[in-house]
């Protein structure tokens, strides 16, 4: 149960309770995703206080065993600062912790004016510890958001053809993935074709896509709140020798990173793995971008792969692997898988083709 392991940290600070505003770790803590109200993680209880249009919702999800087993609902039908001030008094808590990277100042504030014999402090990233590491239920959900964006991969290679749109390939994909399943998407779509594919980051747009160039696509389905993430860059047409040399470069390097990820290694190591084979191949400076991030409840998390990480991995880490090679005026390619670190290596996640495809 995620409360009791919050409340295990914080009362080892000297704090009664942990109180939160922010849908993340909400979620993460009592299994159930809203976007208003707040928890309050205590010695007696994980108390997850929401209003009316979520309230119904939560409690059929605990008839349902969705919510861990501490977690005790509580309708927001007065304000926050009169039912937060019963809670205080009726479990005698006057000391109180909060996240100080996602509370704001003005709400610090406020609670600090409202409850003046209550002590408030702020405690970075208090769940960020036990989120790297996924449970088991983490980690299925996960699995399930990657079945969704592996269906959705292969539905769209029966749709991209010569004269479809950028944006029409983004919709395509976000439909597939909707139609298996999906609650939402993990990010905004990438679908980006030709000169456009070298921007990492791209935004599709009304550009047809270029016949006998890259097409990247940067996409993942939400399965229970949880993200999914993967990249795959495919051809219109034929390739030419640059264009498979690229490609190829991209895939051995991207083969070696999974290969070096295991518990045990730092961030560095993993990413130099993949970095070192790509400049070897004469594209130093064309991969500007770490090779890897964890990803849950959110789609950027830590631990991360890139050439500063001092991160050492451990089991129950999920990690994207996703070097990329860009050049302005060409183009660019990337393929990205979701590994699972593991004692003796890593799992992959993703099971889309990944040899070059040329439709």
């Amino acid at each position: 149960m995620n409360g009791r392991k919050v409340f295990e940290k914080i009362s080892a600070l000297g704090y009664g309770a942990a109180l939160f505003f922010d849908e993340v770790n909400m979620h993460y803590i009592s299994g159930f995703f809203s976007t208003d109200g707040f928890l309050l993680v205590s010695k007696e209880e994980t108390a997850l206080v929401i209003d009316s249009r979520y309230f119904e919702a939560a409690s059929r999800a605990k008839a349902d065993g969705l919510l861990f087993e501490d977690v005790n609902l509580y309708l927001l039908d007065r304000s926050t600062f009169r039912i937060l001030g019963e809670m205080f008094e009726k479990q005698g808590i006057t000391n109180v912790c909060f996240d100080s990277e996602r509370t704001t100042v003005a709400r610090e504030k406020a609670l600090s004016e409202f409850f003046p014999s209550v002590k408030f402090e702020g405690v970075s990233d208090i769940c960020g510890e036990f989120r790297r590491v996924k449970t088991a239920r983490e980690v299925e959900n996960i699995r399930a958001a990657q079945r969704i964006t592996d269906k959705a991969f292969l539905h769209v290679l029966n749709f991209i053809r010569p004269g479809v749109t950028e944006k029409e390939v983004a919709a395509e994909l976000e439909y597939a993935m909707r139609k298996n399943g999906a609650d939402g998407f993990a990010f905004e779509t990438i679908a980006v074709s030709g000169k456009n594919s070298s921007l990492p980051h791209g935004v599709p747009s009304d550009t047809v896509l270029t016949e006998n160039a890259f097409l990247t696509m940067d996409f993942g389905a939400r399965y229970n709140g949880y993200c999914s993430d993967m990249t795959r860059t495919v051809v219109l047409g034929k390739a030419d020798e640059k264009t498979k040399h690229i490609y190829e470069t991209v895939l051995e390097a991207q083969k070696r990173g999974i290969a070096a990820a295991k518990a045990g290694v730092d961030g560095a190591s993993v990413d130099a793995a993949a970095r070192d084979y790509i400049n070897a191949c004469g594209y130093e400076g064309k991969f500007g971008h770490s090779l890897g991030h964890s990803l849950g409840l959110e789609i950027h998390e830590s631990p991360r792969f890139s050439s500063r990480s001092t991160d050492i991995f451990v089991p129950g880490n999920i990690m994207t692997v996703e070097p990329g090679i860009y050049i302005e005026g060409f183009g660019g390619c990337r393929i990205e898988d979701m590994v699972l670190i593991t004692e003796n290596g890593c799992e992959n996640l993703t099971n889309s083709p990944k040899e070059l495809i040329e439709l």
